[in-house]
């Protein structure tokens, strides 16, 4: 293959994150740059020049590849967004010594570690029954809600705050303010302060859940507090914002929907066709290369960041034919709508327990659904700097 660097291709004008998508339907900007290469210049925040990966195969090598590094956690640059939010990244603090997201090497690894028991395929599936249980609850609350209902807000959040609580382990006392602070709006000192106080409750109350795990093993506070704050924080808004999303994709598909009521044996396969045609991220966390090097026909010169894009990579026809065709029948598996590799979102398991619980028995305890509006249907603000999109009220009603 012939070796170009995207870098410096005099046809590539560097440029910035599209927001004239939507979750379901990519803005056509990511098949223009794809056509063009498996690379494109990118504009970042802080005035870098890097690339936005746009194909599958290419986007796949770089985060299998160790010759990237997790820092600096540079942000690309959007059409006019002002986000401040912090979502697991860099604080200068000594908190960074457990924030997986952001951590390299033997420090990643050693982290990371602590918590997969937790995350596994057999523990996902010791969380049915616990999961089951509590869409069950949320349901019950959303038929006693007057319609048209937003989903969003009365069913996918709850149900994504509840899982999140009990894998992780916060004791009952604390779980309405868990809510409030990490499903509405807090600062991170307040979350660092939450954490602490549930962490020193938690101590005298170890039982089979991710933060006595932590409490039992060899971290260091800080790295303890760290870790418990990206756990926090990532995750449960990716769970609601599928919930949403998968629910929205099913209902402007009747087709789909149907289907998936006659066969409900679908949703196995069918969630990975979820998941890659609403992927939540457009940009995963950069990745900046440590060194010199060549991936995929693609110079990536040392210092430079790059931006994977599970949305492009995801619509990528030489992996997925007719890509923007939603079809729970196809054979989806191997998106990267949770990343992959060794960076890879460690709670998908868990997730795809939660998402497929979410939205089964919501199609199944009301069959006369239907839509009545979804934001996420219309472009709107990213909802986090990495350029994340958002689930948007989701006003439903039924007869």
């Amino acid at each position: 293959m012939e070796q170009t660097s995207a870098a410096q291709c005099p046809m590539h004008e560097v440029r910035r994150i599209p927001n004239d998508g939507t979750p379901l339907c990519p803005s056509p900007t990511f098949a223009i740059w794809r056509e063009e290469g498996a690379a494109t210049p990118l504009e970042y925040s802080d005035g870098h020049q890097g690339l936005i990966i746009n194909r599958y195969e290419l986007a796949k090598m770089i985060l299998e590849d160790k010759r990237f590094s997790q820092t600096p956690a540079r942000m690309p640059a959007h059409h006019g967004e002002e986000l401040t939010a912090q979502y697991g990244l860099s604080s200068g603090s000594d908190l960074d010594l457990g924030n997986v997201l952001g951590l390299d090497g033997e420090q990643h690894a050693r982290i990371r570690r602590t918590i997969l028991n937790r995350y596994s395929v057999r523990s996902a599936r010791g969380y049915e029954a616990d999961m089951k249980a509590i869409v069950a609850q949320q349901l019950k609350h959303l038929l006693a809600q007057p319609t048209p209902v937003d989903l969003t807000k009365h069913y996918a959040q709850p149900i994504s705050a509840a899982g999140h609580v009990r894998v992780l382990g916060i004791p009952e006392q604390f779980r309405q303010e868990y809510s409030q602070l990490f499903v509405g709006e807090s600062t991170t000192d307040e979350k660092v302060e939450f954490i602490r106080r549930v962490i020193a409750v938690k101590k005298d109350c170890l039982a089979e859940d991710v933060l006595s795990d932590l409490l039992r093993s060899d971290l260091l506070v800080p790295e303890i507090e760290g870790l418990s704050l990206s756990l926090f924080v990532s995750g449960r808004d990716s769970v609601a914002y599928m919930i949403a999303t998968c629910m929205t994709a099913l209902l402007n598909n009747p087709d789909q929907l149907k289907a998936l009521r006659d066969d409900p044996t679908l949703i196995m396969g069918g969630m990975e066709e979820f998941m890659r045609v609403g992927a939540m991220f457009l940009t995963l966390f950069p990745r900046t290369a440590t060194e010199d090097l060549e991936l995929g026909g693609v110079r990536i010169s040392a210092g430079q960041s790059v931006s994977v894009s599970p949305v492009a990579a995801n619509h990528d026809p030489a992996q997925f034919p007719d890509p923007d065709k939603f079809d729970l029948s196809r054979d989806a598996f191997g998106h990267v709508g949770f990343g992959h590799g060794i960076h890879g979102c460690v709670g998908q398991q868990v997730a795809r327990v939660e998402i497929r619980e979410g939205v089964m028995q919501l199609i199944q305890g009301i069959p006369t659904l239907y839509l009545v509006h979804a934001e996420q249907n219309e472009p709107g603000p990213f909802a986090h700097p990495v350029a994340t999109y958002e689930a948007g009220e989701v006003i439903v009603g039924w007869n």
